[in-house]
């Protein structure tokens, strides 16, 4: 009688650890999030030691690459750190304001930024044939792969528990 009652503490106190442990939000992960939805779906590509990635489009007017870079501050807030492009015009400035900088070498603008740092952004994913890739540790992810054209998706650093994971995509090709 007496092991019985030493056994069903310890069993209760393994469940517990485990349901914490499948609940607890502890992978630090960069997240794509349906933006409209009722039932967001959550795309994520873990965080790991390295804190810089790179945003790849093709600008819609001069079908040309515009490539931002980005660092997770200590505070997992995305500081904008540059942006390369070709050509001046809609969205991309042919001048620098307080707090930027803007290089022009070999006919490429590069706009860098002192201090720019938010919480997430809003990335619109376009209905059309042209580049948009997520770039991080050497790795260039083809977001159109995975995200919905013409849908809107949250970006940010979050953690996420290992539930959330299961629920969500890896975009690495597993699921």
């Amino acid at each position: 009688m007496m092991q019985k009652s030493v056994w069903l503490p310890i069993l209760l106190l393994i469940l517990l650890t485990s349901l914490v442990s499948i609940f607890l939000p502890i992978h630090k992960s960069f997240t794509f999030t349906d933006y409209r939805s009722d039932h967001p779906k959550t795309y994520y590509v873990e965080l790991e030691n390295d804190r810089n990635f790179q945003i790849r489009y093709v600008h819609s007017i001069f079908l040309t690459d515009v490539i931002e870079s980005y660092q997770v501050t200590e505070t997992d807030k995305l500081q904008f750190l540059s942006m390369q492009y070709e050509d001046v015009g809609i969205g991309l400035p042919g001048y620098a304001e307080e707090g930027e900088t803007l290089v022009i070498e070999d006919g490429v603008y590069t706009l860098s930024y002192d201090d720019n740092r938010i919480q997430s952004f809003v990335l619109f994913v376009g209905d059309v044939d042209a580049d948009l890739a997520f770039k991080y540790r050497d790795k260039e992810i083809n977001l159109k792969n995975y995200l919905a054209r013409g849908e809107s998706y949250k970006f940010c650093v979050q953690r996420l528990s290992w539930y959330q994971k299961m629920k969500g995509v890896q975009m690495n090709g597993e699921q």
